[in-house]
Parts: structure tokens; sequence; C-alpha cells
């Protein structure tokens, strides 16, 4: 019996050395480091405790606003990839000649990656792109010149794409959930008289909490650590208007700060980790 458990075991060992050695020491290092002055401007790296932390929050630096810009990217996005990718579900939950095949449309530009999807949105959102070509042809050119370089519509315009981008994704999730959902619920509801909207609190809801979960965690989790698409779209400009803070990491340490790049990249590991335990926390005993 105990061979059988160390014959088990050594299979996981190769993938365990290897989360090891790339994964868990980097990440280890990365904290130890974002505790001194590591500079490229400086051969001796000495230890400064929460100096770079104190930094980030410094109301001089641009920090505030990439931290400020993640939160609302995170938060915004989630909120439209869960409600359209729900209401996307709902709908090809539903048999008809060609749901096949529009499924796998929706999902589609979830498979390609966010370098290509800015590369191909930074020309259909520029000055004299497609979008601005259409909202000319019906009298409505006056909305803004250009969607990322104006300051007042560049966030949102990131969002917009990062929400058609991994709608797919959510609405798959959301598809499976409501698969496993017993048919003979609804038919007992509706032989006592309960309407769609009744059918849809009562029990599609309360059995779609887990793929809610999924949905919240996966997406807060990508929206905190967004990255490509902001820097394929816009390069965190107009100014600072997009810049997240993974941008700002991947700057910071481009100019040889690599102890306040590391205390960055180590402070918004924290946060994320800390929202999805809440989020875990708050939804798992309903579900119960």
């Amino acid at each position: 019996m105990y061979k059988k458990k160390i014959y088990k075991t050594s299979f996981l060992m190769p993938a365990l050395i290897i989360y090891i050695i790339f994964f868990l020491v980097p990440v280890i290092a990365g904290i130890g480091y974002s505790f001194t002055n590591w500079n490229s401007m400086r051969p001796e790296i000495r230890f400064v405790g929460l100096r770079n932390y104190v930094e980030i929050f410094n109301p001089k630096n641009s920090y505030l606003l990439a931290i400020k810009n993640t939160f609302i990217f995170t938060v915004t996005s989630a909120v439209g990839k869960i409600g359209l990718g729900l209401l996307l579900a709902l709908f090809f939950n539903r048999k008809f000649p060609t749901q096949q095949i529009l499924r796998g449309i929706y999902f589609m530009p979830f498979a390609i990656s966010s370098l290509i999807i800015g590369i191909v949105f930074s020309s259909v959102l520029a000055p004299d792109g497609v979008l601005n070509a259409i909202l000319s042809a019906v009298g409505l050119e006056s909305i803004t010149k250009g969607w990322l370089t104006n300051k007042s519509t560049a966030l949102a315009s990131v969002i917009c794409v990062e929400v058609w981008k991994s709608i797919g994704l959510n609405m798959v999730i959301f598809l499976a959930g409501l698969q496993m959902i017993d048919r003979e619920y609804y038919e007992a509801a509706s032989l006592d008289g309960a309407g769609k909207w009744a059918l849809f609190r009562h029990i599609t809801a309360p059995f779609l909490l887990p793929s809610v979960t999924i949905n919240l965690i996966l997406n807060t989790i990508h929206g905190l650590k967004v990255f490509d698409i902001v820097m394929s779209l816009t390069n965190g400009g107009p100014g600072n208007t997009t810049q997240v803070i993974n941008t700002f990491v991947f700057k910071t340490y481009g100019m040889g700060a690599y102890g306040l790049s590391n205390a960055l990249s180590t402070f918004i590991c924290i946060v994320t980790m800390i929202i999805a335990l809440c989020t875990l926390k708050l939804i798992a005993p309903k579900e119960a």
C-alpha cells in the first residue's frame, strides 16, 4: 500500500519541481527584492524596508492613478462580461439551426491573441478608422475624433474591447451551468403557473451561482493583471489615462527600478488574492 502511494506520487514530482523552480522561487525572490533598493544605477543591493511600498502611494507619482484605472477596468469589464455573457448563454441555450455556429463565432475572439486584437482595434478606433466612418455615415461624426487618443474615451474604449474579446468565455461557462439544470424543475414550476421571470429567479439564478463565482473570480484576476490589451491599444496613453499597474511595472522595470517594480507586482498579487478569497467567502455559503 505504501509503495503504491509512492508510485502515484512520483508522477506528480516533475510538475511539482517545475512549479517550484519556475514559479514559486521567482515569486519569493521578487517579494524579497521588493524590500530592497535594487536599481540598475546602483551595483549594491540594500534592504530599505517598506520604502518602495510607501512610494507606490506617493501622490506625486502616477501609481495611484494606475491603481485607480486597474480597479475601474476590473469592475466595469467584469460587470460587462458577466452580464452580456449570461444574456448570450440564455439565448444560445435554446435549440435553433445555427446555434453551434453562432456559439463558435462568439467564442472565437477569446482564442485570438490580445496583441492581434489590439492591432486590429487600433485601426478600427483610429480617427480615420472604420468606427468613425460608420458614425459619420449616420451623422454622428462629432462624438470623438479618436477613441484611443481622447482622454475622456480612451479607458472606456479599452474596456469595451476587453469585454468583446472575453465575453465568449463567460458565455461558455454559463452555458455549462445552464445545461446542468434538470428540465423537470422548469416543467414542475410551469405546471404551478410560474412565469419566465419566476423561473429565472427561483430556478435558473440559484443553480447558476457556481458559474457566477467562477466567472467573477476569473474576470477579477484577469482584470487586476491586465497588461497586453492596454499595451497593444494605447501603451498607457494618452498621458497616463489608461495606465494600469502592470504597464507601470513593465515601464518601471525598463527604467531599471527593479526593487520598485517588484513592489508593484507584489502589491497587485496580494490584492488579487484578497479579492479572490473574499469573493469565495461571500458567495460559497450561498451556493451551499
